[in-house]
């Protein structure tokens, strides 16, 4: 795709969304125009965004599934990359409605909108879209392997999936998907598990792990996925799925441990709460396709490493992360996490 392209990036003041957003401004030899689209609910914030060069980013606040404010968005740009989601499995279970707008209707909007103006289209989605693994099971996911979604947010992930094959087989929509591992790194909502147990051993609380810890998630730094979904946009087959992954296999138990190492505190200084319902064993991501076709390799391939460039980050960043502290942890006690 040569050329200065106008991207649509939806959901790009968020964790994951921003740092593509980051990546695509500042890579060299791409002089790339974004607009972000996002309705800063709690987990985006403009200041991810801080620093990027204000003559290239455009920012648009607003809701993914409203069609009075996409459609135009859509009509003004080359590409779109729609990373808005709601993405907590933890919420999607206390009320799942909020999934069902974003990632449903949101996705709708998006595609229907990309039809009409003939639009080249890329969709994030995740793993857990496939269920889940055994631990002792050698197996990793495929593009082929069936789906099978456990909670109310990898239901609607799979859902919209699934609308954006249907348009491409019915209407012909240049798209492409990518299903992708956990994301880690700088900028993520304190919510979720890798950054709450960082600022917790930061503020001297033990962190908190569900059940026995031995559930297993396939790690990926949020640069690596960066890159990897801008090489399917340029390079990928349109109507093609490709998984995202850098075989970083870690338990729960192990990720806790290697934080409470990396700060200086004893391994085991964590304590065990309630497992989480429908709580999902193994997510492994086999990424052949990927690194076949396109050629693609992740750089951050030292799942430590990565982690301690994340908790330096964490120390550093006090301020962007210190004002969601107090009320993230009350929402946690009031569930006994």
């Amino acid at each position: 795709m040569p050329g200065v392209l106008r991207y649509l990036v939806t959901g790009g003041a968020g964790f994951i969304g921003s740092n593509f957003v980051r990546h695509l401004l500042g890579h060299p030899g791409r002089n790339h125009q974004v607009t972000v689209l996002d309705a800063l609910t709690y987990a985006g914030d403009l200041r991810n965004l801080a620093g990027l060069p204000e003559t290239r980013l455009t920012f648009v606040h607003g809701d993914v599934a409203d069609p009075d404010v996409v459609t135009p968005l859509v009509a003004g740009a080359d590409v779109v990359v729609h990373f808005a989601a709601e993405s907590h499995n933890d919420n999607s279970l206390n009320d799942p409605a909020p999934f069902i707008r974003t990632n449903l209707t949101g996705t709708f909007t998006l595609i229907e909108a990309c039809r009409r103006y003939g639009k080249r289209y890329h969709h994030i989605s995740t793993d857990e879209v496939y269920g889940d693994l055994e631990l002792d099971d050698p197996a990793r996911f495929t593009e082929s392997t069936p789906y099978q979604p456990s909670s109310p947010y990898s239901a609607t992930k799979a859902g919209s999936d699934m609308l954006v094959r249907a348009w491409v087989r019915s209407f012909g929509l240049r798209a492409t998907i990518s299903n992708c591992s956990n994301n880690y790194g700088p900028y993520q909502h304190i919510e979720k598990f890798i950054p709450r147990t960082i600022t917790n051993v930061i503020d001297g609380i033990r962190p908190r792990l569900y059940g026995a810890g031995r559930n297993v998630r396939d790690w990926i730094h949020v640069e690596d996925h960066s890159s990897a979904v801008l090489r399917i946009i340029e390079a990928g087959r349109i109507g093609q799925t490709y998984l995202i992954g850098a075989d970083g296999e870690q338990s729960n138990a192990q990720v806790v441990a290697a934080i409470l190492r990396l700060m200086g505190r004893p391994p085991g200084d964590y304590e065990q709460v309630t497992d989480r319902a429908g709580h999902d064993l193994r997510y492994a991501i086999d990424a052949t396709r990927l690194r076949t076709e396109l050629g693609w390799r992740p750089r951050y391939t030292d799942f430590t490493a990565g982690l301690a460039g994340t908790i330096a980050w964490y120390q550093r960043n006090e301020d962007w992360w210190r004002p969601a502290k107090a009320a993230t942890e009350a929402r946690y006690a009031l569930s006994g996490q």
